[in-house]
């Protein structure tokens, strides 16, 4: 049966389960467990000659909508407790709904580019520590694109988080200081409102009809949350990567009631580059024919698309020298063949052959049922957006804007003295045009001592763009920026890897 035919039988079929309900009993599933893609050897020149050729990494697709049908006829979810054991990637699993909690928020959420606020959410959140009775040690962590709440182990959840080697007594976010609260996104699909979400006026879920938003709409959601809880000022805002883009506009939206910000591997403004990439990743998601315009929860999701955007964020990820060291040019291992190098014994296959198109497969395997496309679309889209420059932040209309001054030619001299750059990281010839903009934009952190790092591996969010935030801040008047880069081969994922460099510096700003 074909992939069109099986999608076309389940339509028909009307089965209603929920993401929640599908991405449960696949993230545990014998599909994430091994890669049918890559397993099967492939098919010889002589086989394709007798026959029709054999492609397994494209079989693979059928046979998973045919396993995802099987699961919706019974309707057994399994817990999560599946840890993929690939390398040093970190855990991103669905917390069990039991070990977080959950806040409602009932009245209408003003958003940046809808005219009709979203009427109510929820936001879910978990916590560690122990918040003082002046309830001033709060840490908020902002997550990337697709992690849930659930950062590190709990007594609820002992399975580790996604930032597990970071929260903790004595650790980064030391949990004998500090109380840290962690929350899934809104938009998100692990626990906070999203387009996978019920729709109260229709009783069916948002899908697309959901409104698009923006990184400060998150971060409003969270700040309610905030003032739930009676929590007036954060000791400090944290992220990396898209979290890093929510602990800045933390500071721009309420610069009187966050403590200190911390921006890793991020940017204040996204750039081409880091878009072209995002909308290659939403392109091949909507091409997926069971993405129906965003309106799948009847039916089969766009598992073959969430593979493939999954494959083109991992390239994004890592780096070139980390999987040169990693993996190199090695082949994958096939028994039944008399020897393991491509000739006239082992004819290449037009299917995974080496070792890095495993790994990506694998990658693509594990995620595609555990997050909603939906979500990803609308995040990653939020990150698009995102953009602290002065003109950009004027056009939002978010809240008064003070007019930007014009420095004067000394002043402009001065504040060279003030930027990133050091005789090993000199000053580009041509500053970017938009760094005086940035600089104006991002005035209302100018009192919020700052911690950027950088990773110079990272092909996704590079040094460049964090020494731009950095020089943004010390133009605006910022005197208290503390500028870092860290070296190794993880690219973008240093910051969930590296506990040694990343962690000692948070814990040495935050002390």
């Amino acid at each position: 049966m074909s992939l069109n035919t099986l999608s076309r039988t389940l339509s028909r079929s009307r089965l209603r389960p929920s993401f929640r309900t599908l991405s449960l009993r696949f993230s545990s599933s014998s599909s994430i467990q091994s890669s049918p893609s890559s397993c099967p050897a492939p098919s010889s020149q002589n086989d394709a000659r007798q026959g029709q050729p054999h492609f397994p990494c494209v079989d693979a697709h059928a046979a998973r909508a045919s396993r995802i049908m099987a699961s919706l006829s019974q309707f057994r979810p399994t817990p999560d407790n599946t840890q993929a054991d690939t390398g040093p990637e970190p855990p991103y699993a669905r917390p069990n709904p039991a070990s977080y909690h959950i806040y409602h928020h009932p009245q209408p959420l003003p958003l940046s580019y809808s005219p009709t606020p979203l009427p109510s959410f929820d936001i879910a959140y978990e916590t560690w520590g122990t918040l003082s009775p002046a309830k001033d040690n709060v840490i908020l962590l902002h997550t990337g694109l697709s992690a849930s709440s659930h950062a590190a182990s709990t007594d609820l959840n002992p399975a580790p988080g996604w930032w597990e080697k970071f929260i903790g007594p004595g650790k980064a976010l030391d949990t004998n200081q500090f109380f840290v609260i962690c929350t899934n996104v809104l938009g998100g699909c692990y626990g906070s409102t999203g387009p996978s979400s019920i729709e109260a006026e229709t009783g069916e879920p948002w899908a697309t009809r959901f409104p698009v938003l923006s990184i400060f709409d998150m971060v409003r959601a969270q700040f309610l949350l905030l003032d739930h809880l009676g929590v007036n000022k954060l000791y400090a805002s944290v992220g990396s990567s898209m979290g890093a883009m929510q602990s800045l506009a933390a500071g721009w939206l309420f610069p009187e009631r966050v403590g200190k910000i911390v921006s890793i591997s991020g940017t204040a403004r996204s750039t081409p580059s880091s878009i072209a990439m995002r909308f290659a990743q939403r392109s091949v998601l909507m091409a997926d024919p069971n993405w129906n315009n965003g309106f799948y929860y009847d039916g089969l999701p766009p598992h073959t698309g969430m593979k493939l955007a999954r494959q083109i964020a991992t390239i994004t990820y890592r780096s070139g020298p980390e999987w040169d060291q990693r993996f190199g040019r090695q082949l994958r291992q096939v028994p039944e063949t008399p020897t393991q190098e491509l000739g006239p014994n082992r004819t290449p296959a037009l299917c995974p052959d080496f070792l890095i198109e495993t790994y990506l497969d694998h990658q693509g395997e594990q995620f595609c049922l555990k997050y909603d496309a939906n979500s990803l679309i609308y995040i990653s889209k939020a990150m698009d957006l995102f953009d602290m420059t002065y003109p950009s932040l004027k056009a939002l209309n978010i809240k008064p804007l003070p007019s930007p001054t014009i420095p004067s030619q000394d002043q402009l001299q001065q504040q060279q003295h003030k930027t990133s750059h050091s005789k090993s990281h000199p000053p580009p010839v041509n500053p970017p045009p938009h760094l005086s903009d940035l600089a104006a934009g991002m005035a209302p952190l100018v009192d919020i001592p700052t911690l950027v790092l950088g990773v110079q591996s990272d092909i996704l969010f590079t040094v460049e763009q964090q020494r731009e935030v950095a020089d943004a801040l010390r133009m605006a008047g910022n005197a208290n920026v503390s500028y870092y880069e860290l070296g190794g081969v993880w690219g973008h994922d240093t910051f969930l890897i590296d506990t040694l460099n990343v962690g000692g510096a948070i814990r040495g700003f935050l002390s």
